[in-house]
């Protein structure tokens, strides 16, 4: 790779990584934001979405058929996007390569389309303690503190005791036996929880830590996310 090939890839790296560009398109961004105005009108907003799973449907409908059929322990999800590019990969960079300016990004992505009641606390998706010591980052948790200073809404804590395999390969119903008893609570939790996530694929995840709060004694719990995956895994 010659000398100009190396500068031009810098260059782009740059772009992505600082303040001043788009991160989608690495035009100028808008003043104090991270995207220019077209790439924000074009990006996989979730407009039309089940109420309670927010997973995209094709017609308007309350509820999509998996909720209306086997409804999961939360009670509504704000998934602003679908998990389709450039989120994708702005997701990527964040989970797996701990990047600051694209949970940023996510963050703020987050908070143009918040819930309409944000309840009484924001909770994580925990980790547990082997894997958190192997990945050496939460991107559930560092999303839930910037937005808890954002929204002003306090943070509570569970605990996963449970060291679940990958989900990545499972399908709905796998997942959910797959995280059967995985969170605890220490600490009774507030009245309206609201997890925080980046991704919802299935609700599994979210199922399980919602179930966890109310046997500890919440009477509510909600999912606010940056994305949706379409079309959950059967």
């Amino acid at each position: 790779m010659d000398l100009k090939h190396w500068r031009q890839r810098g260059s782009h790296w740059l772009k992505q990584a600082m303040p001043g560009y788009c991160a989608f398109c690495l035009a100028p961004a808008l003043a104090g934001q991270g995207w220019c105005l077209a790439c924000l009108k074009t990006l996989p907003w979730n407009r039309q979405a089940c109420r309670q799973c927010g997973e995209p449907v094709s017609h308007e409908t309350p509820l999509c058929g998996h909720c209306l059929i086997e409804p999961p322990a939360f009670s509504a999800t704000q998934a602003g996007l679908r998990y389709l590019e450039p989120i994708k990969e702005l997701v990527h960079d964040f989970k797996f390569h701990a990047s600051p300016r694209a949970g940023t990004l996510l963050a703020e992505l987050m908070l143009i389309t918040p819930p309409t009641d944000l309840g009484d606390a924001l909770l994580s998706v925990p980790m547990h303690p082997a894997h958190a010591r192997t990945r050496g980052f939460n991107q559930s948790h560092w999303l839930a503190e910037k937005l808890s200073r954002q929204v002003d809404v306090p943070l509570v804590s569970a605990k996963r005791i449970k060291d679940s395999p990958s989900q990545r390969t499972l399908n709905r119903r796998q997942r959910a036996a797959n995280l059967a008893g995985a969170f605890v609570f220490e600490a009774t939790p507030p009245a309206h929880v609201l997890i925080i996530d980046d991704v919802v694929t299935t609700g599994s995840t979210g199922h399980a830590l919602a179930q966890a709060a109310l046997d500890a004694g919440a009477e509510r719990v909600d999912i606010w996310a940056a994305a949706r995956t379409p079309l959950g895994k059967d």
